[in-house]
């Protein structure tokens, strides 16, 4: 029976993942990594990074551009801290980053080895999920679940602490195998409960000046197409959060631009404060979307939510109609609700035309 290291393995799977591209640096604890990826073959492009901190944001940039998870690496102990922030910021951000730190020694453990940190305890609360892999045996496994975790459900960044003794150890080449369907995300799309979107149809036609405001959940999914379409059939203006824009290109006829604290201004302000329902769509309305939840104002607007996240429905405003589903598969069945009355003409495109002239007028 075949064997590989479980540096050797860790390259390996990585390699079947699809991964092409590897933002890090070389520690001490990350020799046997390093030097498994000079030994073996595999069509990983590494990219030397000044230190870990720029390594992660670059993951994080890759992966939202590229629609697969960007991984990135570091060694032991400041390796960790460093690469740290830009790891919150993809969670944050429900961005698919898997980032990597090598450790000291399992046998080094509590014996005040040099860059020793407990990186299980410091990445808990602020990853989707994260794991110290003990036995090389484990890695296998450990990794598969960190690509599932990434690319499932709502995105996220995940951490792997690979301490050096485990990178050494063997792994039995028969458990080094990957699921293609975690190559890229969202990896399992979630389809809306068709009664839920029923009601959200005749939500929206009914409504005088129903808005959307989009977060990064619609760029993620790949609804840019649904989301025009269906804005164009109700003729309903779309703003989006800082982390939405790319929903709809600036120039469409019915894009507000940003809103919120960050980015809007008092015109997009008064369109939130005029809608009589509001279609969040892969955004949590948060404080800076919404102003501290006062534009729109709680209760006193209808609200359409689509979130992949049941947690985000109904955590800010009270929800008319909820919609727990990938955003693209929302928005195309929505569209194919409306398409059974009449295109709508509120005259939208007149009054953001007359928007837009007052806020680059100011």
């Amino acid at each position: 029976m075949n064997r590989l290291s479980g540096a050797e393995a860790l390259v390996r799977m990585l390699d079947l993942y699809g991964v092409r591209h590897l933002f890090g640096l070389c520690g001490d604890t990350s020799l046997p990594f390093y030097d498994a990826l000079v030994r073996i073959e595999h069509g990983i492009h590494h990219i030397l990074t000044r230190d870990e901190r720029h390594a992660a944001y670059m993951a994080d940039a890759y992966a939202r551009v590229s629609g697969r998870p960007g991984v990135c690496e570091g060694p032991s102990g400041g390796g960790a801290t460093y690469i740290l922030p830009g790891v919150v910021e993809a969670n944050e951000s429900s961005v698919p980053v898997l980032a990597l730190n090598t450790d000291v020694a399992v046998t080094a453990r509590g014996r005040y080895a040099l860059t020793e940190l407990d990186q299980g305890a410091l990445f808990r609360p602020l990853t989707k999920w994260n794991g110290v892999v003990e036995r090389a045996e484990m890695l296998p496994a450990m990794l598969r679940r960190a690509f599932r975790e990434m690319t499932t459900g709502r995105p996220g960044a995940v951490h792997l602490a690979l301490p050096f003794d485990v990178q050494k150890a063997p792994v039995e080449e028969e458990e080094v195998w990957a699921d293609a369907r975690h190559e890229r995300f969202p990896a399992c799309r979630t389809a809306p409960d068709p009664a839920a979107v029923e009601d959200a149809a005749r939500a929206l036609l009914s409504a005088e000046r129903p808005l959307a405001i989009c977060g990064g959940g619609v760029v993620a999914s790949g609804a840019e197409a649904a989301l025009a379409a269906l804005a164009e059939r109700l003729d309903m203006p779309v703003a989006t959060a800082i982390s939405g824009q790319g929903s709809i290109p600036e120039t469409h006829p019915l894009s507000v631009g940003v809103v919120g604290s960050n980015g809007g201004t008092l015109e997009t302000r008064a369109l939130v404060d005029a809608a009589d329902l509001v279609l969040f769509v892969g955004c949590r309305g948060g404080s800076v979307t919404t102003e501290r939840w006062r534009h729109p104002a709680p209760g006193e607007v209808r609200v359409v939510h689509i979130d992949l996240d049941p947690a985000v429905i109904g955590a800010n405003y009270p929800t008319e109609v909820a919609i727990v589903a990938d955003a693209r598969l929302a928005l195309e069945a929505l569209l194919e609700a409306v398409s059974a009355a009449p295109p709508q003409d509120r005259k939208s495109r007149i009054e953001v035309a007359a928007l837009r002239a007052r806020k680059f007028a100011a």
